[in-house]
């Protein structure tokens, strides 16, 4: 499992042009699932990412989190996360699990990103071709990956 977390003033997913999903100040976490990812994955890094303290303070030093802030948390999905490029030019997506594995995956960790923190937690649609527009706040990027 892998997370590309971009602390962000705002962000927003539009499909056809269309906004489905919009956050203000917080969290644009891009996220992509290997077939053998597992539960205890998941868990340990819907945990981690609220409290994950990248958000400036009184002092400028990135002492806060997401929570601290009252910030929101939006969550799309990208299997292009585990594209390789170690032969050629066309990357590679044999690690990414299968959309059917993926899916399942995906609104597990949705699901336990929400029971882990007090700030909303929004969406794009899984499988969907989105535009994801971003401001990147700093810019601060993180990538975790378990």
């Amino acid at each position: 499992m892998k997370c590309v977390i971009q602390r962000v003033s705002q962000a927003a997913v539009s499909i056809d042009d269309k906004e489905v999903s919009s956050i203000g100040k917080g969290l644009l976490v891009l996220v992509g699932f290997k077939t053998d990812d597992t539960t205890e994955q998941i868990k340990w890094m819907a945990k981690k990412i609220p409290v994950l303290r990248v958000f400036n303070d009184t002092e400028e030093k990135m002492n806060l989190s997401v929570e601290d802030i009252g910030g929101e948390i939006l969550v799309v999905s990208q299997f292009t996360l585990y594209g390789e490029l170690k032969k050629g030019t066309r990357p590679s997506y044999s690690k990414a699990a299968p959309p059917e594995i993926a899916e399942k995956l995906y609104n597990e960790f949705v699901k336990t990103l929400k029971e882990n923190t007090s700030c909303p937690v929004k969406t794009g649609i899984f499988r969907a071709h989105m535009q994801v527009s971003l401001i990147n706040d700093g810019p601060v990027t993180i990538i975790l990956e378990r």
